[in-house]
């Protein structure tokens, strides 16, 4: 393990920030200071159970209620939550907020077009979600079966990964930019029976020949036995090959607009995202559906300071853990509005996203540090002729953000009146696990600050994997107890999960990476060191 960057390890001092407090007419913060932020965390490490269990009662719609809160741990490898609770994540995303308020936007679909964008109500999600499951249904799709999904930044997308979750297949998303090569791999290792894709995709003015990618991965891919193809373009030289694939239009329009959602055990999976390891074939990371349902309804409401009336744009693609956190399930569980982005931040200007933040009313923006750097870069008159008085909170995400790119982020696009969440997580954490709290947290440019609510960080060693106590200390960033989104295992190996997550460095969870806990007990990342 190369230990370079720890040894190595810069300082870590720089202005501090305090909370913003909420201008007139804004509401006031779900956390609002450091003390209930604390009182908070506190009881999350000492007693979960309590404290994730009256969450899961307030966050959470349950067909069956949960007995046991939690069970298992790093150790052993066989952590769960809320195991005999029976949950749907499409119900609490979609259902109970159309029935609650059908006309209600859930999501906004900016196209790659400037000038192309939708809104669609909770209401006709509902019944767009149903009619696709029914047709997953009727080619044989059951409860634990896998679902590839090769998808553009569209609405059908987030309706073909909540038709999964409703019926209770496993969706694998696999990001739209990656090769037929990249695609086949993924949908061999987790054995899938259907592939949702499209067309063509569209993106920074460019089209993407998705079908015929897929077609080329589909040559070897027996088990794939249906092929439904969405119309993106339209455009007639596009490949299709009956009685394999059909037309998503056309199998749609008959089924019905309402579809029963499978009650899903607590730790029954919702969903597998490939990751690619440092060696070997790419890991099929599974998250389960009522702990990782419970973690991104969490972050997204408590980070992003959620309100009844808030439209969140986070800028990531649905092919990414970001996506799935942050665009599909976090947002729609909470009933807010997300924003689906489909082109890119330069496309056809260096405007995009503050047009698109002016636009849509836009109250919470998360995009990654290399995107606010090539936009820093590209001058600030991009961002001065737009009206960004909504917007309360700017998260990053991705990787740490320098503090010259966190400084311009501040100045420039929050004019100095937006919290700053620079939020630390992975793919296998599932959901934020350190984090700025908008009217709680005061912040540092460059440091993710202090863990969300039962995460229980630990710096370690990286020879002897003792624990570094105290302020003032770097090495690798662990975590000592399950908390509810981390992903269960790797899809069919089980083994692999054990070594590389929990056997380098026994009782803990290990992320791989290389953190700094500075004076005041502030966490900043520092990178890979595998």
């Amino acid at each position: 393990m190369t230990t370079d960057l720890l040894t190595n390890a810069p300082e870590v001092e720089g202005p501090v920030f305090p909370p913003r407090p909420p201008r007139p007419g804004r509401p006031t913060p779900h956390i609002s200071s450091m003390d209930q932020y604390k009182k908070m965390y506190e009881q999350s490490i000492q007693d979960p159970a309590t404290f994730f269990g009256k969450m899961a009662k307030d966050l959470l719609t349950w067909f069956k209620p949960f007995e046991d809160v939690t069970f298992g741990s790093f150790k052993e490898g066989n952590v769960s939550w809320f195991l005999d609770g029976q949950v749907n994540a499409c119900y609490n995303c979609v259902d109970r907020h159309a029935l609650a308020n059908p006309d209600k936007i859930a999501i906004i679909w900016e196209a790659d077009e400037p000038n192309q964008h939708v809104s669609i109500s909770y209401g006709t999600v509902l019944a767009e979600v149903s009619r696709l499951a029914n047709v997953l249904k009727k080619y044989g799709v059951r409860k634990g079966d896998t679902v590839a999904i090769y998808m553009p930044m569209v609405p059908e997308a987030v309706y073909a990964m909540l038709a999964c979750a409703r019926i209770g297949a496993v969706h694998s998303v696999v990001f739209a930019g990656f090769s037929a090569d990249a695609l086949r791999d993924r949908m061999l290792d987790a054995k899938c029976k259907v592939l949702i894709t499209a067309d063509q995709g569209k993106r920074g003015g460019k089209t993407i020949q998705l079908k015929k990618i897929a077609d080329e991965a589909l040559a070897e891919c027996p088990s794939v036995h249906t092929v439904i193809v969405f119309q993106r373009t339209g455009d007639a030289a596009v490949p299709f090959h009956p009685p394999r694939d059909v037309w998503w239009h056309d199998e749609t329009m008959n089924q019905r607009p309402y579809c029963p959602c499978e009650p899903m055990n607590g730790e029954d999976p919702l969903f597998m995202l490939y990751t690619s390891g440092s060696t070997g074939k790419p890991k099929g990371v599974l998250h389960t559906t009522a702990g990782y349902l419970l973690g991104v309804t969490a972050t997204t409401k408590y980070i992003f300071d959620l309100h009844e009336d808030d439209v969140h744009g986070c800028m990531a693609d649905v092919g990414w853990i970001t996506g799935h956190s942050y665009i599909v399930y976090g947002p729609l569980a909470n009933g807010v509005t997300t924003i689906l982005f489909e082109s890119i931040p330069t496309y056809p200007n260096a405007g995009r996203y503050w047009e698109l933040v002016d636009k849509h009313k836009v109250t919470s923006f998360y995009t990654a540090p290399t995107a606010i750097r090539a936009l820093r870069r590209l001058g600030d008159e991009h961002v001065q002729p737009y009206n960004l008085d909504t917007l309360r909170v700017l998260g990053s995400v991705g990787e740490p953000i320098n503090p010259e790119a966190w400084m311009w982020y501040y100045n420039v696009v929050g004019r100095e009146r937006c919290a700053i969440v620079d939020t630390y997580w992975q793919t296998e954490t599932g959901s934020i696990i350190i984090t700025p709290l908008p009217g709680a947290t005061p912040s540092k440019p460059g440091s993710a600050t202090l863990p969300f609510f039962g995460v229980d960080v630990a710096v370690l060693d990286p020879q002897t994997g003792k624990e570094l106590i105290g302020t003032g200390v770097t090495g690798v960033l662990a975590v000592r107890s399950s908390f509810p989104s981390i992903a269960r295992s790797i899809y069919d190996n089980h083994e692999r999960y054990m070594d590389t997550y929990l056997k380098p460095y026994i009782g803990y969870y290990f992320t791989g990476d290389g953190v700094t806990r500075d004076k005041d007990g502030y966490y900043w990342i520092r990178g890979r060191v595998e």
